[in-house]
């Protein structure tokens, strides 16, 4: 064995991963491109999955129900898992109702990060870069705002472009970071061989 040879077999090793990496972010950005095109399809696809993810927890809460002790207990538990099931099975049968719901909520959601991170600034002004949660604060409200205000016909944008545009982000920072990586492991390896 030569004193390099595990050093090529380890850089060799990361390259392999550092490509399959670099192929699951083309493949987000590509998914997450065909969301932001299309987003109401991607918002009934999110409404399915987290459809699926209630019945789930349903199905989790009635097998916990029956390890439990105590008859209201187990009542308890019951009725909340058959609850989960129902609603799942809503948001299955109904996507585009879960649609309208989960877009409601998002915008709930950005309102409240909006407001909290203004109250945030106000707290932490005179640091330095605390303009930057000022700038986030008022952009998030008012996004959260336009997608409100616009409601229900935001349902048809509002959740695939924002589920697209994160995949696209994904993807680029997953190439960037591999990317970077190994250009850092040749250089290792590069300083290596040479010593």
């Amino acid at each position: 064995m030569t004193p390099n040879g595990p050093v090529v077999m380890t850089t060799q090793g990361a390259a392999k991963a550092s490509t399959k990496a670099i192929v699951w972010g083309i493949f987000l950005i590509l998914f997450g491109g065909l969301a932001v095109l299309a987003p109401f399809f991607a918002a009934i696809a999110v409404s399915v999955v987290i459809g699926w993810l209630i019945i789930l927890a349903g199905i989790v809460h009635i097998a916990l129900a029956f390890h439990t002790h105590g008859a209201g207990s187990v009542i308890w538990k019951l009725l909340v898992g058959f609850a989960y099931l129902c609603f799942g099975a809503y948001l299955l049968v109904h996507p585009i109702v879960g649609v309208a719901t989960l877009t409601l909520l998002l915008a709930a959601l950005f309102v409240i990060e909006g407001i909290l991170n203004l109250v945030l600034f106000f707290q932490m002004r005179s640091e330095r870069g605390s303009s930057w949660v000022l700038i986030d604060g008022v952009v998030t409200l008012l996004l959260g705002a336009m997608i409100y205000m616009q409601w229900p016909w935001s349902a048809s944008w509002a959740i695939g472009v924002l589920v697209g545009v994160s995949m696209i982000m994904s993807g680029v920072a997953r190439i960037a970071l591999t990317s970077a990586a190994r250009r850092s492991g040749r250089d290792v390896a590069t300083t290596r061989l040479a010593a």
